[in-house]
C-alpha cells in the first residue's frame, strides 16, 4: 500500500525541480580561465589557488540550488537598482558602446574583472565627480546593517578590494575613474532599504591586491602551495571554505 503521508509536498517537488535545473545549467557553463578581481580580497591565498585551478569543492560544499537562486535574486535586484538610479537622474552606463560589460584583462588574460557600471552624471546637488565607478551588492538584513554601521571598507573588505583594483585597472580605458570616489550601493534583500557610500580610491590597497594576484598565479604555475590564512581548521573562515577538508586533510 502506498504511504501518501511520506509523499513529498508539492512545494518540495517543484523546488527540487527548479534547483536541479539551475544546477544543470551551472554545470554547462564554461569555468573561468582567469583569477577574478572580485575575489582578490578574500582572506586566504590558498583558497584563491584552488579557485584558479578549478579544484572541485569538498563534497557537500559546492553551490546548492538554493544558493544559485540567491545569486539570481541578487542580479534581479541589481537590475532594479540600475532602473531606480536612472529614474533619479543618474547617467549610469552598464554596457560599452560596442556592447558587453566594462572590464579589464591583464597578465595575459590571467587576471580579469567586469564592473557593474560607470556613472558619468548625477543630480548636481550631490556634488559628485565623474566618471565614477558604480558597484552594487545585495545583502541580508544582518550583513546590510553591519555595512551601514561600519562602512564597506571595514565591514566588507573583499568589496573594498574589488573596487580599488577596478578603479586602478580601468583608469587607462576610462581616464579619471581612479581620481573620483566610487559609488557603492548595497540593497537590503529583506527590507529593500538602500545604502549608498562614496568610496575614495585606495591606491595602496589596489597595489596590494595586484601584487597578491601576481603572487597567486606565479606560485600556482610553479607548483608551489601557498600558506593557509589561519593555523586552525576551526577558524570561522576555514569553516566556511569550500575546500576545508582538502586543505586540512588530503592536502594538509
Amino acid at each position: 500500500m502506498l504511504d501518501f503521508n511520506h509523499r513529498p509536498k508539492i512545494h518540495e517537488q517543484i523546488s527540487e525541480l527548479i534547483d536541479a535545473a539551475l544546477l544543470a545549467e551551472r554545470q554547462q557553463q564554461t569555468p573561468r580561465n582567469y583569477l577574478g578581481a572580485s575575489r582578490l580580497g578574500v582572506a586566504c591565498e590558498r583558497a584563491l589557488q584552488y579557485e584558479y585551478l578549478h579544484i572541485a569543492p569538498d563534497p557537500g560544499r559546492d553551490f546548492s540550488g538554493r544558493v544559485l537562486r540567491v545569486f539570481e535574486v541578487g542580479h534581479a535586484l541589481e537590475d532594479l537598482a540600475i532602473r531606480w538610479l536612472r529614474r533619479a537622474g543618474f547617467e549610469l552606463y552598464t554596457q560599452k558602446a560596442t556592447g558587453g560589460q566594462f572590464g579589464f584583462s591583464v597578465a595575459g588574460g590571467r587576471i580579469q574583472g567586469h564592473v557593474d557600471g560607470v556613472i558619468n552624471g548625477a543630480p548636481a546637488s550631490l556634488g559628485m565627480n565623474f566618471p565614477a565607478l558604480w558597484e552594487c551588492k545585495t545583502m541580508n538584513d544582518k550583513s546590510w546593517r553591519d555595512t551601514v554601521k561600519q562602512g564597506v571598507a571595514k565591514s566588507k573588505p573583499v568589496y573594498a578590494a574589488q573596487m580599488a583594483i577596478y578603479q586602478a585597472y580601468m583608469e587607462s580605458a576610462i581616464p579619471g575613474i581612479s581620481r573620483n570616489p566610487a559609488l557603492f550601493t548595497a540593497i537590503n534583500k529583506d527590507s529593500q532599504e538602500i545604502w549608498f557610500e562614496l568610496v575614495p580610491f585606495d591606491g595602496g590597497l589596489a597595489q596590494r591586491m595586484s601584487d597578491r594576484a601576481v603572487n597567486v598565479i606565479a606560485a600556482t604555475e610553479a607548483g608551489e602551495q601557498l600558506p593557509r590564512h589561519t593555523t586552525t581548521p576551526t577558524h570561522f573562515e576555514c569553516k566556511w571554505c569550500a575546500w576545508q577538508d582538502r586543505c586540512w586533510g588530503v592536502a594538509g
